[in-house]
């Protein structure tokens, strides 16, 4: 288990899925002995399953923010590990609120998980999580692995963080939501891998169509929260990491646009090797 990689497990950005499309945020890491999950949108469970990982052994968690399309399967996943097997401990790292939705989670579920330890002899799920609020700066270190953060620009939101993990000699660092700010390019600075949201500039004004809810606001919201692919481009030549992986892509699910159009889109900000997410995309390090 020495191996490091990273498998983006739903690369959609936003919660919404329709007929065709990927699914939201959700990752995994492996590094240093340990699997990390990072971020828990829908569909997190199943992309865990699909890699073959085991859900008894489900250890770590983190979750960058409080937006549903990345914490909203954080409960059925661990209710699901759980019903799997789970007997040790979690330890999920997140935004202050992120354990209020836990406890919420566990409120509505509270009849199944008390049959459940009647009837199946189980462990009692809610003496098993553990959660951790994350500030910037250094988060947690364990022996041969450090992970540290730094507030990330999305707003409304406040408590929002890029993620960088440090083991095996390998650095990967995850932007979370954000618009472009130059502190990015430090924090990810010589990264091996850098994953870093974005979005199609010239697919937007079709998307914004699509989705049709009537008003400007969403437009907005992309445009003062996120990052244009082009920009994350520019932070990665900045940072000098040697790989970059898109992902959280806005859009994701327009068949007029092709991974063809991101690397176009590319071609005068980063010149390195790009991966363009995709659902189970695996990238070895």
């Amino acid at each position: 288990m020495n191996d490091t990689y990273v498998v983006l497990l739903g690369t959609k950005g936003g919660p919404a899925i329709r007929p065709g499309s990927s699914m939201p945020t959700s990752n995994l890491l492996q590094m240093a002995g340990r699997q990390i999950v990072v971020d828990c949108g829908l569909g997190v469970t199943r992309g865990l399953v699909d890699q073959g990982v085991k859900l008894p052994e489900l250890t770590t968690i983190f979750v960058t923010h409080m937006h549903s399309d990345h914490y909203l399967e954080l409960g059925p996943l661990l209710h699901t590990a759980w019903t799997a097997g789970l007997k040790n401990p979690v330890e999920v790292w997140g935004p202050e609120g992120l354990e209020a939705y836990w406890q919420g989670f566990l409120g509505s579920m509270a009849a199944d998980i008390e049959l459940r330890i009647e009837d199946e002899g189980r462990v009692d799920l809610r003496d098993l999580v553990t959660f951790h609020v994350i500030d910037a700066g250094q988060v947690v270190a364990w022996d041969g692995l450090e992970v540290s953060a730094i507030r990330t620009v999305h707003p409304p939101l406040v408590d929002c963080f890029a993620l960088s993990f440090k083991g095996n000699g390998k650095h990967v660092v995850f932007s979370g939501d954000t618009a472009p700010f130059d502190e990015m390019a430090e924090f990810a600075a010589g990264a091996d891998l850098l994953i870093h949201e974005a979005m199609l500039e010239s697919a937007l004004p079709a998307l914004m169509a699509r989705i049709g809810n009537g008003s400007d606001k969403l437009m907005a919201h992309w445009l003062r929260s996120h990052t244009f692919a082009h920009d994350a481009g520019r932070i990665a030549t900045k940072a000098g990491v040697k790989a970059l992986a898109l992902s959280h892509l806005i859009p994701s699910d327009d068949p007029t646009y092709s991974e063809r159009d991101w690397h176009e889109a590319m071609v005068d900000h980063w010149d390195g090797p790009l991966h363009v997410g995709r659902d189970g995309l695996k990238i070895a390090l």
